[in-house]
């Protein structure tokens, strides 16, 4: 199983190389795996999913700080 840190460490890459594209690059992934029934591959994705959603979450907040 992935760390919790390389989660959000994967989470953070797919944003900074997808950027407005990244659910659109996530659901890709999420979808190939799934043809492919890899369970554990499909689960890692949607929990780098989560934490791409809370990336942008507080991004968002701390704009609005600003």
């Amino acid at each position: 199983m992935i760390s919790e840190r390389e989660l959000w460490a994967c989470a953070h890459q797919v944003l900074k190389q997808h950027g407005a594209k990244a659910d659109a690059f996530v659901a890709e992934r999420v979808a190939m795996l799934a043809t492919a029934q890899d369970e554990a591959g499909v689960r890692t994705w949607r929990a780098i999913a989560r934490r791409l959603d809370r990336l942008r979450d507080a991004t968002d907040q701390g704009a609005l700080r600003h």
